[in-house]
């Protein structure tokens, strides 16, 4: 029979597989390793636990004062975890099913207006090789709404000029289509033709996103240059890589856009992700009514 360590292990291999990110690998390592120790305090393992356990396990994270949040994330790595074990049949049945997520009051993200989101694009100098670049990176954040992620992994490949296309693989793995605008097109176009071969020198990449010694862009490097332009921009708001697909979405839905199709957009497989957005569309409605209506 497989020990934990090696159930933990072929699990670590089963998300590598599907394309999670190593981040969320090494925190659901993490989780086990906390629900492992749980219960072998019942000289339980993995493979015999009831959903008894499990609700008492969740019960223990609420006494260590841990937040609903990162008591779901937990939770998640856990129904994620045995959905695997029954895939695999190392199980025959899962005890996670009936394990619930405790009730989160969900916080509006952050979003930026347009002349913001203008102010910090423009502040990529279109005049550099690197300027160029940057100036892709932050057109394709707001103007197709990507994560940070599927963004530093395109391929020169996956960029469809001709159509305004990108084929964008996301989470799990799955693959999409997504448009892009006309300015966004001009920033790519430049970026190809006179940027990125600047980049690269003698060298070759098939990633579209390059650092500056022409390899793939990291997470963090992006990171950094995006603090340069905020500063340079003079935008005071806390601002992040996702803060420009939140506002993606929402100025979408402000403009009349189909909560279905916004879905399809950001690859969100569940609608109800997608409906954050329609919460902050109200709270853009009742600030317009608020300035403007006479008996407001």
């Amino acid at each position: 029979m497989n020990t934990s360590a090696n159930i933990i292990v072929d699990f670590q291999n089963y998300l590598l597989a599907q394309g999670d990110e190593l981040a969320t690998i090494r925190a659901y390592q993490y989780d086990l390793r906390q629900l492992e120790c749980f219960l072998e305090q019942s000289n339980k393992r993995f493979v015999c636990v009831t959903i008894q356990d499990l609700r008492a396990f969740v019960h223990s994270l609420s006494d260590m004062h841990l937040s609903a949040v990162s008591i779901n994330r937990k939770i998640s790595a856990i129904k994620t975890f045995y959905r695997f074990l029954l895939q695999s049949k190392t199980l025959s049945e899962n005890p996670a099913d009936d394990l619930e997520l405790l009730k989160v009051r969900r916080k509006l993200p952050h979003v930026l207006s347009v002349d913001e989101v203008s102010t910090i694009v423009e502040a990529a100098s279109a005049k550099t090789p690197l300027g160029l670049r940057d100036r892709v990176c932050l057109e394709l954040l707001y103007s197709s709404g990507l994560r940070i992620s599927e963004l530093l992994s395109l391929r020169v490949s996956d960029v469809q000029l001709s159509e305004c296309l990108l084929s964008v693989v996301g989470k799990g793995n799955k693959q999409r289509l997504v448009p892009f605008g006309n300015k966004a097109k001009g920033a790519i176009e430049e970026y190809l033709n006179c940027g990125r071969p600047a980049i690269l020198k003698m060298k070759s990449s098939s990633v579209l996103i390059l650092n500056a010694r022409g390899k793939k862009l990291s997470r963090m490097g992006f990171l950094k240059i995006l603090r340069g332009y905020l500063i340079k921009s003079g935008v005071r708001k806390r601002v992040t890589p996702h803060t420009f697909r939140h506002s993606f979405a929402t100025h979408l839905l402000e403009g009349g856009a189909d909560l279905r199709v916004v879905q399809e957009l950001l690859g969100h497989v569940d609608i109800s992700t997608t409906q954050i957005y329609t919460h902050i569309d109200r709270e853009y409605l009742k600030e317009v009514h608020r300035l403007f209506h006479p008996r407001a």
